[in-house]
């Protein structure tokens, strides 16, 4: 048996992540700015890592879902422009602005609450809600409101963007032309009003299949880290997958006809077989949807996981022969050998897609940085 130091790891390519901000820089065009969302702790890769990396391939800006996330970069040393894409209660909005960040407005008491509350000037972008339905205002009329609201306000307000945000750019061009029909009237009467602002709602499905929405600025997410937006293949964009998951094999123990194994003995073994257990589960973000469904790569081979998934446990069917040895390494996502297990083909075995494969890697897996496999 060799010795092995981490029940589970993820280990982030940050080379890999800067490979893919230079791809997407490519895709989106001269003149074109990049702005490197890195909510969701980097999408489950760390937050100030992927935040760096992103930024010495070339992104000139950041954003973050909440007011802690633009904390949490700044307390690790990122000084780049931070925007805040969420809604930001009274008690969060003092801790936005205290790290210096930009935020969103789509309402007049929000305006007037940031220029309360702003010590310095804010930069602030206006949203149109032009078909995702959650934030921003659906009303032109009042969306201007709020930008000449801000364009007045002062020294401690700074009218520094415009925005939407695409509901359907993997899957629907259609929509995604209806939204822009809706978008580019707004930006023509803004622009009007304030030349210099930075128009922005290209995501990363927009930016792939969509020239026309880059304007300029893009938001990457998922394609930052080397994941499909359409949640097929990254390798079609010329992305790669930064992160792999691995545990190791804990113990191997043969099964007996009629014996079982994990929580309401949903796998019975019906011959002699082996079965290989890997101290990783559902509480370091192994699905439940995976017992039964998905696949480990041990040695180059992939192994059915069998059985329920448990907090801290998964079982694999090695089959009538012990071919896999206590301490050998599992792969859950990532490459051994020839083979190879993307967060795209998990989130299709779940009926989910890839980003909530990589958030759902929780805290509790140590994550280690290497650039093409040298520690960082």
């Amino acid at each position: 048996m060799r010795a092995v130091s981490l029940r589970a790891l993820a280990s982030v390519n940050l080379a890999a992540i800067e490979r893919n901000v230079t791809r997407l820089r490519e895709l989106a065009g001269p003149g074109t700015r990049l702005c490197a969302v890195v909510k969701a702790d980097a999408y489950g890769h760390g937050a100030v890592p992927c935040a760096r990396a992103a930024l010495r391939a070339g992104a000139e800006a950041l954003a973050v879902a909440t007011a802690r996330e633009a904390v949490e970069l700044r307390s690790g040393g990122v000084q780049a422009p931070v925007l805040v894409l969420g809604a930001l209660s009274d008690e969060e909005l003092p801790q936005a602005l205290a790290a210096g960040a930009e935020v969103i407005a789509w309402s007049l008491r929000f305006v007037e609450q940031v220029e309360r509350g702003a010590d310095a000037p804010v930069a602030m972008h206006v949203k149109l809600d032009t078909g995702m339905g959650r934030l921003g205002t659906r009303a032109l009329e009042e969306a201007l409101a709020v930008a000449d609201r801000i364009a007045a306000g002062g020294p401690r307000l700074a009218l520094a963007g415009a925005m939407t945000h695409f509901a359907s750019a993997d899957e629907d061009p259609e929509f995604v032309r209806a939204q822009l029909d809706e978008f580019e009237p707004f930006v023509a009467r803004l622009r009007r009003r304030a030349p210099g602002i930075v128009v922005h709602c290209a995501n990363s499905a927009a930016i792939i299949n969509e020239p026309a929405t880059h304007f300029g600025m893009v938001r990457p997410g998922i394609a930052m880290y080397g994941g499909d937006p359409m949640n097929e293949e990254p390798s079609r964009h010329g992305l790669e997958p930064a992160l792999a998951l691995t545990s190791y094999v804990a113990a191997v123990k043969l099964a007996a006809p009629g014996q079982s194994t994990g929580y309401g003995r949903r796998y019975i073994a019906r011959t002699d077989t082996w079965l290989a257990t890997l101290p990783i589960g559902y509480a370091d973000g192994i699905r439940r949807a995976m017992g039964g469904n998905g696949q480990v790569l041990v040695g180059g081979t992939r192994y059915p996981i069998v059985g329920a998934v448990s907090m801290d446990n998964v079982v694999l069917e090695i089959g009538a022969e012990p071919s896999v040895a206590v301490g050998e390494r599992a792969t859950l996502v990532g490459t051994d050998g020839a083979e190879r297990l993307t967060a795209e083909e998990l989130a299709r075995r779940m009926g989910t897609v890839n980003y909530e494969v990589l958030c759902g890697i929780s805290a509790r897996v140590p994550r280690a940085y290497h650039r093409d496999g040298e520690p960082v």
